[in-house]
């Protein structure tokens, strides 16, 4: 580590060194009302606008000037910009308070137009959420819902309705990192996906990664969805929440100590449970059908250079039909976080992160008293440190050491059983990282972002490891203690992104990624439970790989106001896994044995309108794709259809400001159908009708399409209490959209075969919500 190190802290000295002749202002920009960090906001001189920065993920700035009397000018979307007179003949440390313009009172239609960072910035293929957008978009039973606004994103596909799950740029739903305060979140949906684990009134900010990763991310090779939790009011105490129709959620959030430490507690829940027991259906009356989840959040500032934060989720479903089945999942994670400011041009942030997820299956009905569980657990120190260099350069590198435990399941039973108890052998490995990256601005013109990751996988004992033949036979088997390192491999992952302005309202883009991910996700497309079998990356399994290469034309229009972006990539795909027909991967110690590994390739066109400001906006996204595999033990080793690949994805939001006190909304999407692998033929064994298959996903379901709409009244403005009521109708023209079809002999027609489609929802659904805050 010290051989690391030791050449980075050289090249900061021969900086700092350099540097001497100007002067560093440095500090955070804070809600004035609430005292939250404000992550993103623009901060730069007026007098010299070519230098300007902007705040990292912890509020923090830094930037570099000659000596001299400027004037520093601090803006964020939907805030009052502030000016601030500074006259610069030393280093300085300016920590700001900005006030947004609902706490002036004003209606917040517009805000001030800020710089161009969608032309400017070097990074492309990523998305930042405006959290006042995500819940204005009209949603399901009126749950506002992060995972449901994203796949509205071009490149970004949903899994299917009732489903949280997503696809980014041709990728699985579990080749997307999904974080919440730098936890891993592995499974991301309630009731079967029909609601996200995100609670939108703890949600702050959004960050959405689908190219050109920036080198602090990886362990996947889709996307990294980045989001961070509220700190908490440390000015005053607050109650906010809502009831609906099916659920309720309450936000208690103060100060610990006023202005220096706060905390913040999000609860949520839904009560179908109580209709169930007030059924008069005797078949339901008795089950459970519910989800919770808990945010909670504190943190303390010792001074103006030191913090802590400590975070927290807790999630679970309950889905149970009486005397029948039952399952639950869940998921915990748990953040502590210290942040420390070594000078005005270091900062660093060190963090111990904890992520769980497990669940259970039971039969009730047999006399067996089945039942089957798995869980995966991370430990994970992290540190990552900034410096900036100059204006021209800003340095990130920094280091982390994942520990993974996997019980793939346990199946247990009762003495009467007809079979015994079975476990699968725990696996436990560690996934580290290192990494160095720079966002240098070469000119006025040219800013470049680039940088590498250096990953590393280590399999460890105990436990039994067999390797296995194409054929799945076991070649070799051997048993390894606690800790004797099994398998590693180490890859080497350079991230480049690059823009070039051609004015100052266009540019053009390009980057090359490469990301690998060694944890995998084994799906068992029979089953409808969230049965997630996890394994690491071992010697049968090597690391997936994908490198990508994108490039594209962005322009700004009318002052900053419209944002328009043109799109392409092609991405290669390595080690891909898939299962083999008839594969056992439910408490099969041999699982591997199940598996068989390929290629594939994904590539794309993504374009992207986005109205920001006025008292109408929102956006309209295109993605025109195609993703392929290819196994040699399916389809004849052939590329064919991902089970993910859609052709062709629309997305149109828009929202309007009626009047100052209501708002409209509505969305509209469109999509090719899911490609799906239908019966060829069919025979008849015992009197029973067995279906034959051939080519996978060799067709498509029909075309989906649904249109929602939505409508907030905001309440009668009171100096202590504000309330509102959200309205929404979701499919409004009650679209059939195919959710799966299914295949029988036809009871009408003799020796036929009738297909059968089901649709989830084929009406309209209604939702009303009273939001209030006080």
């Amino acid at each position: 580590m010290n051989k690391i190190l030791l050449p980075i802290l050289i090249l900061l000295s021969t900086f700092q060194a350099f540097a001497q002749k100007n002067f560093t202002i440095s500090g955070t920009i804070k809600d004035n009302a609430t005292g939250e960090q404000l992550i993103g906001a623009s901060v730069r001189i007026k007098e010299l606008p070519q230098i300007g920065t902007a705040t990292n993920s912890y509020g923090f700035y830094s930037l570099t000037a000659p000596k001299g009397d400027y004037t520093l000018q601090i803006s964020y979307i939907g805030y009052q910009t502030i000016e601030k007179s500074i006259s610069l003949t030393k280093n300085l440390d300016i920590n700001v308070a900005i006030s947004s313009k609902s706490e002036l009172q004003e209606v917040v239609i517009s805000g001030n137009k800020p710089n161009n960072d969608n032309v400017a910035a070097p990074q492309m293929g990523v998305e930042k959420l405006n959290m006042s957008q995500i819940n204005n978009v009209p949603v399901l039973l009126g749950e506002k819902d992060i995972l449901k606004t994203i796949s509205l994103l071009p490149g970004v596909k949903s899994a299917g309705e009732g489903n949280t799950g997503f696809y980014v740029r041709g990728g699985g739903s579990d080749q997307n990192l999904i974080l919440l305060d730098e936890a891993t979140v592995y499974n991301a949906s309630h009731l079967f996906g029909f609601f996200s684990t995100f609670n939108s009134d703890a949600i702050k900010d959004v960050s959405l990664y689908k190219g050109g990763m920036p080198a602090e991310y990886g362990g996947r090779l889709s996307s990294v969805l980045d989001v961070k939790m509220n700190d908490g009011n440390n000015k005053d105490y607050t109650v906010q929440g809502g009831l609906g129709l099916i659920s309720s959620r309450i936000k208690v959030e103060g100060p610990i100590v006023e202005d220096k430490g706060s905390f913040m507690i999000s609860a949520r829940r839904t009560y179908i449970d109580l209709f169930l027991k007030a059924s008069s259906d005797s078949t339901v009356k008795g089950s459970s059908l519910y989800f919770y989840d808990l945010n909670a959040k504190a943190n303390y500032h010792f001074d103006d250079k030191n913090a802590v934060y400590l975070s927290g989720y807790f999630g679970k479903d309950v889905l149970g039909l009486k005397n029948t089945f039952g399952t639950n999942w869940g998921n915990s994670t748990g953040t502590l976080r210290f942040n420390h400011i070594f000078n005005n041009r270091l900062f660093s942030n060190t963090s111990i992160v904890y992520s769980n997820y497990n669940y259970a299956i039971q039969d009730f009905e047999s006399d067996d008293n089945f039942k089957a569980t798995s869980q995966i657990t991370d430990v994970n120190f992290k540190e990552d440190l900034q410096y900036s260099i100059s204006n021209n350069h800003t340095l990130k590198f920094g280091l982390n050491v994942l520990h993974h435990t996997i019980a793939p399941g346990n199946i247990t039973t009762s003495s009467t059983s007809s079979f015994n108890d079975k476990s699968i052998e725990e696996r436990y490995g560690y996934e580290n990282a290192a990494y160095l990256s720079d966002d240098w601005r070469v000119t006025s013109k040219l800013t470049f972002l680039y940088g590498v990751r250096l990953s590393g996988m280590f399999l460890l004992g105990p436990g039994t490891f067999s390797t296995y033949d194409e054929a799945g036979n076991t070649i070799t088997s051997k048993t390894y203690t606690s800790g004797q390192l099994v398998k590693d491999y180490f890859n080497l992952e350079p991230r480049f992104s690059g823009s070039y302005l051609l004015n100052e309202e266009s540019s053009i883009k390009a980057s090359y990624n490469r990301n690998t991910q060694n944890i995998h996700l084994l799906s068992n497309s029979t089953s409808a439970t969230p049965t997630d079998l996890y394994v690491m990356s071992s010697n049968n399994i090597k690391p997936e790989i994908a490198d990508q290469v994108s490039t594209g034309y962005f322009r700004n229009f009318s002052d900053n106001i419209f944002e328009f972006s043109a799109e392409i990539y092609y991405k290669w795909l390595q080690n891909q896994i898939d299962y083999k027909d008839g594969a056992q991967l439910i408490a099969n110690q041999d699982v591997e044995s199940q598996l068989t590994y390929g290629s594939g390739r994904a590539y794309g066109l993504e374009l992207f309108l986005k109205k920001k400001y006025g008292r109408f906006n929102g956006w309209i996204g295109y993605t025109l794709s195609r993703t392929e595999l290819k196994f040699a033990d399916i389809n004849n080793g052939n590329y064919y259809p991902a089970r993910q690949d859609r052709t062709h994805d629309l997305s149109v939001v828009g929202i309007y400001q009626l009047t100052k006190r209501w708002n409209l909304s509505a969305t509209y999407i469109y999509g090719t159908g899911n490609a799906v692998t239908y019966p060829t033929g069919k025979y008849e064994i015992g009197g029973l009708t067995t279906f034959s298959y051939s080519e996978r996903n060799g067709y498509r379901l029909p075309p989906t399409q649904r249109m929602d709409i939505g409508a907030t009244l905001e309440g009668k403005q009171h100096k202590k209490y504000h309330s509102s009521w959200t309205f929404g109708i979701y499919n409004v023209f009650a679209y059939r959209n195919p959710y799966i079809i299914t295949f029988r002999d036809s009871k009408t027609v003799p020796n036929t075969t009738e297909a059968v489609e089901t649709s989830i929802f084929a009406t309209r659904i209604p939702s009303v919500t009273w939001n209030f805050k006080f």
